[in-house]
């Protein structure tokens, strides 16, 4: 059966007691609600680490003035249930005030650099530095090998890249595949927000990122696929905030470069606000 803590010293306790037998501890924060794609996580990691370590913890401080994280949804008992038949060995549930002993307005905050200034860091500012600190804060608290990350969120994804090689961290970071509803879109805990007569458009999101995938890979110049992109989904009812291609590391890639891809989207369909990803080669 599962392990449940919220005191620090059981969850380091609980490590170390690992980390003496010579295990391999592997970790998977979440913000709770799971679904399929986060049981998925839980399997890579098991993949990577003897023992499995996941968080579930609404992090109040990547949440802007106007999200929704009094209306995130909390389903603890499902949570449990769920990552207990994935595999999970302890689930680590801190409260605000062990997250952030001082306050949330107190807290020293880390900020990443540079990679955080576009897309979503500029569409919502202040959550890559909420993203940084709590990440940070956990992998303090867990102290774990190897943690596994979502693609689907890829530019937070990114920051935490950067934030373990800056900072550190002994930590392998492994990237785990977007998982997918069978009509392609990215599964994620903001879709049940979706109205019967929304969720099927929602789909639009992936095919706009195929057929920009097909319209560089023939030869149409970006900002014209980016803009045609952002013309059909406008079309289909979603107010959009991005729809880019950039490379991997985000930075706009220059007129007749090959290599890797990255084709982006943000955008609301009603009050859902839905990212998506596809990553490609240009050879």
């Amino acid at each position: 059966m599962i392990e449940t803590t919220g005191e620090l010293a059981v969850l380091r306790g609980r490590v170390a007691a690992w980390r003496r037998e010579g295990l391999r501890v592997g970790f998977v924060p979440t913000m709770g609600n799971l679904h399929a794609g986060h049981h998925a996580l839980l399997r890579l990691a098991r993949c990577h680490a003897d023992r499995i370590v996941a968080s579930v913890f609404v992090n109040p401080t990547q949440f802007g003035p106007n999200e929704d994280f009094a209306r995130y949804p909390r389903t603890p008992e499902a949570d449990a249930a769920g990552l207990e038949a994935a595999g999970c060995d302890l689930l680590w549930l801190p409260s605000v005030e062990t997250m952030y002993p001082f306050g949330v307005e107190a807290t020293v905050q880390v900020r990443v650099p540079g990679v955080t200034s576009v897309l979503e860091g500029a569409h919502r500012p202040g959550h890559f530095d909420g993203v940084a600190t709590v990440v940070a804060r956990l992998f303090n608290q867990v102290l774990p090998d190897v943690a596994v990350f979502g693609r689907k969120d890829y530019q937070q994804l990114a920051v935490i890249r950067y934030l373990v090689r800056d900072l550190a961290f002994p930590v392998e970071i492994i990237a785990a595949p977007t998982l997918r509803e069978p009509d392609g879109l990215a599964m994620s805990s903001r879709n049940q927000y979706l109205s019967a007569e929304e969720r099927p458009l929602a789909a639009q999101l992936q095919r706009a990122l195929q057929a920009m995938r097909a319209a560089i890979a023939a030869g149409t110049p970006r900002i014209q696929v980016e803009a045609e992109a952002a013309a059909a989904l406008r079309g289909h009812g979603f107010d959009v905030d991005y729809v880019v291609v950039r490379r991997p590391d985000l930075n706009e890639p220059a007129n007749g470069d090959g290599g890797a891809r990255v084709a982006l989207v943000a955008a609301r369909l009603g009050r859902t606000r839905l990212i998506d990803n596809l990553e490609f080669d240009l050879g």
